[in-house]
């Protein structure tokens, strides 16, 4: 527990250094397992089984709270462009990378196309946590949020599938039939996902639950569930726990600003102990000066050459301006994903398995440190950073189940326009009453001719049923129209 502690603490200690320097923190996380492991205090840890499974659960983890922090609004203009490059950019830059691999860096086949299918995908932990702290249009980031974190359910299959062409335990059939149960398993996670999220909508909305939080817990258990229900049908769990959790994340849950700060914390927890954890399976004594040109060299034509020719193919039908589509080929940013699939080969006892992970090790090391800190520079160069938007009304529904009515929070910030007018003058909608004014460290009950503050917190009391329609009339007055 001591030491779970301190690495914990530590490990958070260097969220904050990546901060201030832009860079993701799991290199921190990965250095310092690095420092625990073999070459710095010792610790053993060399079973690729149990990584592979433990790495598996954590981006379970990381994917449902990306899902419950999507804001399906902000996506929605732009999901069929990242559902693009989750897919055919995926099989585009597998293509590529295996041919480059075979014939320009000398890799047996198998070896290249694992080397492509392991770091196809962008990765959801890094580009979630470096693109907070950029500005940018609303398409550019929807799309690589949603691109990171659909592609992890197509690069798992397909790793796991080419790996077992590798070791010769490929199904009859060959290719074809991989090709058709992965795109199988694909659409059902989807639709499991999509369908297990709706209920938990349904239940979660109607059943009060004794303590405020439950409802966090309850919201990624269920999301939890799908990649376990998935699982046991012999569909995609990465595509059901990521899509499961988007509907929810979006279904106006009780308590859902609580819920999504909860997810946040229970996804950084995951990732301290993935990359701790890989950090720690890591041998820098492996690592020769051959295994680091290859690594660097992978990592050159995957990010100037496949990278953009893969976003190129998948934005022509979408007409993307060039400024755009050099930005998201620059913020292809490569994370735990592809370590964590680097484990499924050495899993299977494959022939140079550790080899490919040193190399999927240097070049994810490599390349993000040398992205990342770059991505606000190069969105300024390309004109795309611009001023954030001000949010001015924070709404969190809390149900009180018999009444069939909601008690919703709305917080006046500093734009608002709420501020200009009594509430006599405040059109709400029919059933709609504020209740109370917490104002600083007092509260009172707000009569006719209350005018109401910046950073005030109101109750309102609204019929369950006008949910949605309560705070699209409260955003709608949000924000200062000058």
């Amino acid at each position: 527990m001591l030491l779970a502690a301190l690495v914990t603490l530590i490990a958070i200690g260097g969220i904050r250094v990546g901060s201030r320097l832009g860079l993701p923190a799991l290199l921190f996380f990965l250095l310092f397992g690095m420092v625990l492991g073999e070459a710095g205090f010792g610790l053993q840890f060399d079973d690729a089984t149990l990584a592979q499974g433990l790495g598996y659960a954590a981006l379970t983890l990381i994917l449902a709270e990306g899902g419950l922090t999507t804001k399906w609004r902000e996506i929605r203009p732009s999901i069929g462009l990242a559902a693009l490059l989750a897919t055919v950019g995926v099989i585009v830059t597998i293509g590529l990378m295996t041919v480059i691999g075979h014939y320009a860096l000398g890799l047996p086949i198998l070896l290249a196309l694992l080397f492509g299918a392991i770091n196809a995908g962008t990765d959801a932990a890094a580009v979630f946590s470096v693109l907070r702290g950029i500005s940018l249009p609303a398409r550019v980031r929807s799309v690589l949020e949603g691109e990171s974190g659909l592609n992890d359910a197509p690069t798992v299959l397909i790793v796991t599938a080419a790996t077992a062409v590798a070791v010769g335990d490929q199904p009859s059939g060959g290719i074809p039939v991989v090709a058709l149960m992965i795109v199988i398993q694909l659409i059902g996670g989807i639709a499991l996902g999509a369908a297990l999220g709706a209920v938990g909508v349904f239940v979660l909305r109607r059943f009060a639950l004794p303590a405020a939080g439950l409802y966090p817990l309850a919201a990624l258990a269920w999301a939890l569930l799908a990649y376990g229900v998935a699982t046991q049908v012999s569909v995609s769990g990465f595509a059901a726990v990521y899509i499961c959790a988007m509907v929810l994340g979006n279904g106006r849950l009780p308590h859902q600003q609580a819920t999504q700060a909860f997810v946040e914390g229970t996804g950084w927890i995951a990732q301290i102990g993935l990359f701790v954890m890989l950090g720690m399976l890591a041998s820098p004594g492996r690592i020769t000066w051959e295994i680091v040109v290859l690594g660097m060299l992978a990592g050159l034509f995957l990010t100037f050459l496949v990278r953009p020719i893969a976003v190129a193919v998948c934005a022509v039908w979408f007409r993307i301006p060039w400024r755009e589509q050099a930005f998201l080929s620059w913020a292809g940013l490569r994370g735990a994903v592809p370590i964590i699939l680097a484990t499924v080969p050495m899993a299977a006892q494959m022939d140079d398995a550790d080899m490919l992970f040193d190399v999927v090790l240097v070049f994810v090391v490599a390349y993000t440190a040398i992205q990342a800190p770059s991505l606000p520079w190069v969105a300024r160069r390309l004109g795309l950073t611009q001023v954030a938007p001000c949010t001015a009304v924070q709404i969190e529904p809390a149900p009180m189940d018999e009444d069939r009515a909601d008690l919703v929070r709305v917080t006046i910030t500093e734009d608002s326009v709420l501020t200009r007018s009594p509430l006599s003058e405040l059109d709400m909608p029919s059933g709609t009453q504020i209740s109370l004014v917490m104002r600083g460290e007092s509260s009172f009950v707000p009569t006719a001719e209350t005018h109401l503050q910046r950073h005030d917190q109101l109750l309102v009391v609204i019929p369950a049923e006008d949910e949605e329609r309560v705070q699209k009339y409260f955003e709608g007055l949000s924000a200062d129209p000058q």
